[in-house]
């Protein structure tokens, strides 16, 4: 076991880690709100309700019967 060896890693570990800690305190420092429109990529993910086409399953639900005894009926 060599003593002097384990400990020059430890030490280019910690640099490591000290350099890790630092680009992510600097990215955290960095942000603030953005100026401008958004990417439409951004936009679209933000969208909300049913997608374009598709049906609304209540309403299908509740149309189904009526058809059946509608036609039942006649």
């Amino acid at each position: 076991m060599d003593v002097s060896k384990i400990l020059a890693e430890l030490r280019q570990e910690r640099e490591q880690l000290e350099e890790a800690i630092l680009s992510l305190e600097r990215l955290a420092a960095g942000r603030g709100r953005r100026r401008g429109r958004p990417p439409a990529w951004m936009s679209e993910a933000k969208k909300r309700g049913r997608p374009p086409g598709s049906k609304n399953k209540n309403t299908v639900a509740r149309t189904a019967p009526q058809k059946t005894t509608a036609a039942a009926a006649a």
